[in-house]
């Protein structure tokens, strides 16, 4: 089968590796354009492209999809199939090109968190099972007949970045057993059926904002769960601090929500519905990551018991 594909992240590179060492032929890949990034504002290139053009695979960087150029030189690929991971919504002009059709990997076992950010929102909501699944695109967003489905169990103590490792490898194997039914002419999937309750939407600032009047486990999944990016959020000594690990530590007589002990040495502690959470590895805004005690050691943090 001759293979288009459109991905972006380091997500998306394993399945892509996995794919060329394979065998399979990749004769073209899709890509955001490169974006100038770091203090220099150099451009940059995707990871996918960067690992495509050191397998001299042809990179196509097209800043509109509908572009009739990019659409008439994907075309001329002739792809049979065409493979996207953690990419733009494609329009059905390009979705719809190639005669088997084009096939996604999504990092949720759908229908469960359609969506933006699945791995995120599973951990947030204390999911203890997630997975991916492989499945042929349509019209709306994450809803196409799945190809097939592999799980994965979620930690107690599982953050958002070592989920997104596990599923990213996890992903690859899944990519390679659905090239090789697609192969052997088996194009059909299983509809999904009705739509979850459980979704994935795009993460906002307003998301990652602690709030202490809440359980304990529930500011906890959602420290995991923005860990290490976009990373969860409270304000101390008047400026925002990110919070990358926490422990809660339950207590029936703990004080009012938000209240701050700190021994100025060792621990910083705040808080909330039913006990304490601990602050264990934290970011004030313009400095570096560090841990609790290093970081009172260069900050002082009023305590209000």
């Amino acid at each position: 089968m001759r293979i288009i594909f459109l991905g972006t992240p380091d997500f998306a590179v394993a399945s892509l590796r996995a794919m060329v060492e394979a065998k399979h032929e990749v004769v073209a890949v899709v890509t955001m354009p490169d974006k100038p990034a770091g203090r220099g504002m150099k451009l940059q290139q995707s990871p996918v492209k960067q690992y495509a053009v050191s397998q001299n695979i042809p990179v196509l960087q097209p800043e509109k999809l509908r572009d009739p150029a990019f659409i008439e030189e994907l075309r001329s690929f002739k792809a049979d199939l065409q493979v996207v991971i953690a990419f733009r919504m494609l329009p059905e002009i390009v979705w719809n090109m190639p005669p088997l059709g084009t096939i996604n990997l999504h990092a949720s076992l759908l229908p469960d968190y359609r969506g933006a950010a699945p791995i995120n929102w599973a951990i947030i909501n204390g999911e203890t099972v997630s997975g991916v699944s492989t499945f042929f695109l349509k019209h709306e967003i994450d809803t196409g007949d799945i190809l097939l489905s592999a799980a994965c169990e979620i930690g107690s103590d599982t953050t958002a970045g070592e989920l997104h490792d596990t599923l990213m490898n996890l992903g690859a194997d899944v990519m390679l057993q659905s090239l090789q039914l697609i192969k052997e002419g088996k194009t059909k999937g299983t509809p999904q059926g009705e739509g979850s309750s459980k979704l994935a939407p795009k993460i906002f600032k307003t998301h990652c904002q602690i709030d202490w009047n809440k359980p304990g486990q529930t500011i906890l999944n959602l420290i995991r769960g923005m860990s290490p990016y976009p990373a969860a959020f409270t304000t101390l000594a008047g400026k925002q601090v990110k919070v990358f690990k926490a422990r809660f530590e339950p207590n029936t007589d703990a004080a009012v929500p938000g209240k701050i002990k700190c021994d100025q040495k060792t621990y910083l502690k705040i808080a909330c519905e039913d006990g304490f959470i601990h602050l264990l590895d934290v970011q004030m805004e313009s400095k570096k990551r560090m841990d609790i005690e290093s970081f009172l050691r260069g900050n002082a943090i009023d305590s209000d018991l």
